[in-house]
């Protein structure tokens, strides 16, 4: 079940983007210092002018994504950008990640957004083919966090047509 994450949320999607991280050498999760938005997670999204998703499976949380206008100056005005975009592992290849991005596709429908961004670990390698498989393009470049986990990210975007 896909549903709108609530604040009380917090918690489980710390604990798939930990699972997340886990998966990848030197990727660390340090929630205090660098995600505190999951303290309020709803509300911090919201304030935003946006909305986080979370997949469910009877009680547990098994997936994230967020949409929300970009903030950042470059992309065409409207644009709406995607964040926390994390799966379980073990509830992978199941659907989910459409099913949440097929929310996302709705927002920014609805709110007449002329394409979609996010960033993405370089090292998710897996994610870059799941974006690229619904239409998302790489584009050149990447940028450097300058986080715990030496992050760097590639931008990617997807137009989308009748807007």
């Amino acid at each position: 079940m896909i549903r709108p994450a609530r604040n009380s949320d917090g918690d489980a999607i710390a604990a798939l983007i930990a699972g997340a991280f886990a998966e990848y050498e030197g990727c660390v999760f340090d929630r205090a210092a660098e995600f505190p938005e999951l303290d309020a997670i709803a509300s911090h999204f919201a304030a935003r002018g946006g909305v986080i998703w979370v997949a469910a499976d009877g009680e547990a949380i098994i997936g994230s994504l967020a949409a929300a206008p970009m903030r950042a100056e470059g992309p065409p005005a409207g644009t709406v950008e995607i964040t926390k975009v994390y799966v379980a592992r073990a509830s992978r290849r199941r659907g989910i990640a459409r099913a949440l991005m097929a929310e996302a596709l709705a927002f920014a429908r609805d709110r007449g957004a002329p394409e979609l961004r996010l960033w993405t670990d370089t090292r998710f390698l897996d994610a870059h083919r799941f974006y690229e498989s619904l239409g998302f393009v790489r584009l050149p470049g990447a940028r450097a966090l300058g986080d715990i986990s030496d992050t760097s990210e590639y931008p990617y975007r997807l137009p989308l047509a009748g807007t």
